[in-house]
């Protein structure tokens, strides 16, 4: 088992940028795959960003070219940097693990593009 924890989230003008931070109860990044998933209000849940072990990334087609997902192994977080922000990116995210076949969810932070 793993508890997440996210971070980073708030208010910013569209155009903007935010770094959001997943943070795991022991040391898992290098190993499982990681991702990012977003449910805005009134919308289903979808996924933003993937990293798996071997550090390849896959981006959803909508924030391609302005999201980016790294592995900070220093840090032992994982990061989603959201560039050039727009308000249909507001939404709660949130960061998983895909261990054993079980997906486990950290309880979200939200993001709130809007001028």
């Amino acid at each position: 088992q793993v508890q997440l924890v996210e971070s980073g989230g708030g208010l910013v003008q569209p155009g903007g940028s935010l770094r959001l931070s997943c943070a795991a109860s022991r040391n898992i990044f290098s190993i499982y795959p990681m991702s990012w998933y977003r449910q805005a209000p009134g919308k289903q849940r979808e996924l933003v960003a993937r990293i798996i072990s071997s550090g390849r990334t896959n981006l959803a087609d909508s924030v391609k070219g302005r999201f980016t997902i790294s592995r900070d192994n220093a840090k032992t977080t994982i990061d989603l940097q959201m560039n050039s922000l727009k308000p249909e990116d507001t939404a709660v995210y949130y960061c998983t693990a895909e261990i054993n076949g079980i997906l486990y969810w950290g309880k979200g932070t939200l993001v709130t593009v809007s001028s």
